[in-house]
């Protein structure tokens, strides 16, 4: 690992810092969205907004590329992330700031994929695997530092945006200055959606329906926050919490996925986070449980992301990798668009309570439909399997799961060989 490190420092470091400022901006336009008297369901709305982005940028940014090249995307995303970040504060307007997010997603989403291609050229197959799993680390810790900056000025001002506009700006500066050559690019055409689903009717259903997960604890965490009567440093640690549970827990059932039946971990995993949402709902609003939940959610539903990644790739071929993981990104992405606007309609109509109420429901979904797939099909054999589990954030491009995949099926080709 410094190895990895030692050679890819500037990327880290740039990523991270990016990812503080993405993580801040999040949790911070939660907060100031109800000091400005926003709804909840206005605040959902645009948090959605950022998934719509994203997923549009994930199907534009290698166009752009093989225009004008990694260094030119990167830099002029970047710039476009800072100027919004600016304008927050400004335009107080919730179909201002829903424009503005779907911008923020669509430059983030660009940002990542080119990155994302940097890394994997700067690494081989002897240490590709342990490149893609620090760079998880980083995004993590990335908005974990995020939420302790919250203290740092008052949300209700303009100090706060200014510091993420900042921090964004320079994180493009150690990677600009120090890459390595710009990698060639070549965009893989996703196989469609009916192809996917034949291959793995469990990879697709279970990857909209984390979609959703991810985005109401990625946008909505900080609306419910401040609709319970959080204190901002409560909302701190408690945003903190799903990230935290993410790193921590990663790796342990990654080394469980690969000794059992991984239909059997999905289904388990999926069931213990719903009961992490029920504890949510039954919390009324409990510090100390609300942050057990928040533990748990996180902790296993990124996991479960990394595992259906996994379960998908045990039934294709290795050249066809690039294509289905472009499939599956884009799957997960309907699903985070309609994450937000669902819970803040909840939340709406049932009060802040029922921010729990989808995660919970998408995970017992999850689970059962876990457990009816274990009826129709025999789970391959564990040496008949393309690859072993290799973490992925649920925030990475179709990229990074790409990498993923071929990084787990060149590590056990090598496991074979020796």
């Amino acid at each position: 690992m410094l190895q990895v490190l030692s050679s890819s420092w500037a990327l880290m470091l740039g990523m991270m810092l990016l990812m503080v400022g993405n993580g801040l901006q999040g949790t911070l336009l939660g907060v100031r969205g109800d000091i400005e008297g926003f709804s909840p369901l206005a605040m959902s709305i645009v948090m959605s907004a950022y998934f719509v982005g994203f997923l549009g940028g994930s199907r534009m940014t290698p166009t752009m590329i093989r225009r004008v090249g990694h260094v030119r995307v990167f830099a002029a995303l970047g710039s476009f992330i800072s100027a919004v970040l600016i304008l927050y504060p400004t335009w107080t307007d919730p179909w201002a700031w829903t424009f503005m997010r779907v911008i923020i997603g669509f430059c983030f989403s660009g940002v990542y994929v080119t990155a994302e291609s940097w890394l994997n050229n700067s690494a081989d197959n002897q240490n590709r695997g342990k490149a893609l799993s620090l760079y998880m680390i980083m995004q993590m810790l990335g908005i974990i530092i995020a939420q302790a900056l919250l203290l740092v000025a008052d949300p209700g001002g303009y100090v706060l945006f200014v510091i993420i506009s900042v921090l964004v700006s320079v994180s493009f500066a150690p990677i600009l200055l120090s890459v390595s050559p710009t990698p060639a690019f070549e965009a893989t055409k996703p196989k469609t959606l009916r192809e996917i689903m034949e291959i793995s009717p469990l990879g697709c259903v279970g990857m909209f329906l984390l979609g959703g997960v991810f985005s109401a604890q990625f946008g909505m965490s900080a609306v419910y926050g401040t609709q319970v009567g959080l204190t901002l440093g409560q909302i701190s640690l408690f945003v903190s919490m799903f990230y935290i549970g993410a790193t921590l827990i990663q790796y342990p059932l990654g080394w469980l996925s690969d000794r059992m039946d991984r239909r059997q971990l999905i289904m388990i995993v999926a069931a213990v986070c719903a009961v992490g949402a029920f504890i949510g709902m039954a919390s009324g609003g409990q510090y100390t449980l609300l942050l057990v939940s928040a533990f748990l959610i996180g902790g296993l539903s990124n996991p479960l992301y990394s595992l259906l990644v996994a379960y998908t790739n045990d039934f294709i071929e290795l050249e066809d990798m690039a294509s289905v993981s472009g499939g599956l990104v884009f799957i997960n992405g309907l699903g985070a668009i309609s994450g937000p606007v669902i819970t803040g309609w909840l939340m709406s109509t049932f009060g802040a309570g029922a921010y729990f109420l989808l995660i919970a429901t998408l995970l017992v979904m999850l689970a059962l439909y876990a457990a009816y797939r274990m009826t129709q099909r025999a789970s391959p054999a564990s040496e008949e399997t393309s690859s072993s589990y290799a973490p992925v954030s649920m925030s990475s491009s179709a990229l990074a799961v790409e990498y993923a995949l071929e990084a787990g099926a060149e590590e056990d080709e090598s496991s074979e060989a020796s």
